[in-house]
């Protein structure tokens, strides 16, 4: 397909399932991220592409709220594949800060500095996540990111991978830490690229088996709180030998995230 130009929506539909608030923690990591915010500021036409919002628009209108914290020109633009929910989200636009639009993996034609797929992937096959990946990124502007995700019907497991037109870069866990046993039971929540490889023998499984190992370490910052005892966790990961990336602050909330390479697929 050529860029820009216009074609039928590619994709299955998703379940369409949503809720107000339940992707707040991709949010605040995409407010928070230096490198993001740089990459919106410096795009000429600062669009973002909310692709696969499901069957309310309330999670694209809180990005397009958010985002404008750190690039006030931004544009929002939410793609679904079914019509109805198109329809349905009309109410809430605000053209050309905020629109919707019928839309799948070739993005509507559009040229986007940033896309953020979430939960739209799970339904597919492990093989055909490389092809929806491609799709997506050919698709974006000069340095635009692809962030591709899943998280549980409240938004309080969340896991992601940020792409570039290079791959895939980062993988990005982000929990309340307290509604956690050990870090592993983010498994669950894991990107189709590696969910099924949360096996012995996969990089993968290292990573959370050492993350519940550091995780045991670490037990006497309970007293401190849930939040307390996943920053120490985190550190223990980075003292052991794991790539850890991000500072202190993003761990106290319960976040990590590392090169993808670490945990890729082997």
């Amino acid at each position: 397909m050529a860029r820009g130009r216009l074609s039928a929506p590619v994709g299955a539909p998703t379940r369409g399932t949503t809720n107000p608030n339940r992707l707040r923690r991709v949010d605040r990591w995409l407010t928070g991220t230096p490198a993001i915010g740089a990459v919106l500021r410096a795009a000429p036409d600062p669009l973002v592409v909310d692709l696969g919002y499901g069957a309310s628009p309330v999670t694209t209108v809180e990005l397009a709220h958010r985002l404008r914290s750190v690039c006030p020109p931004v544009r929002v633009l939410g793609l679904e594949l079914d019509p109805e929910r198109v329809a349905v989200a009309a109410a809430a636009a605000d053209p050309p800060r905020l629109d919707f639009r019928r839309g799948g993996f070739e993005l509507a034609g559009t040229r986007p500095v940033l896309v953020r797929a979430f939960n739209v992937l799970r339904q597919y096959a492990e093989h055909e996540v490389e092809a929806a990946w491609q799709r997506v990124l050919d698709q974006l502007a000069p340095g635009g990111l692809l962030v591709e995700g899943t998280c549980d019907e409240i938004g309080r497991r969340c896991a992601w991978i940020t792409l570039s037109a290079a791959g895939p870069r980062t993988l990005t866990l982000s929990c309340r830490a307290a509604s956690l046993d050990r870090p592993s039971g983010l498994a669950e929540r894991l990107p189709k690229s590696l969910i099924h490889r949360n096996v012995p023998g996969e990089p993968v499984h290292e990573f959370l088996a050492l993350f519940d190992a550091c995780w045991d370490t670490a037990a006497g910052y309970q007293a401190f709180g849930a939040r307390a005892r996943w920053a120490e966790a985190v550190r223990l990961l980075a003292e052991r030998g794991w790539p850890v990336l991000d500072r202190r602050s993003r761990w106290r909330l319960g976040e990590v995230t590392v090169p993808y390479s670490s945990v890729a697929p082997r």
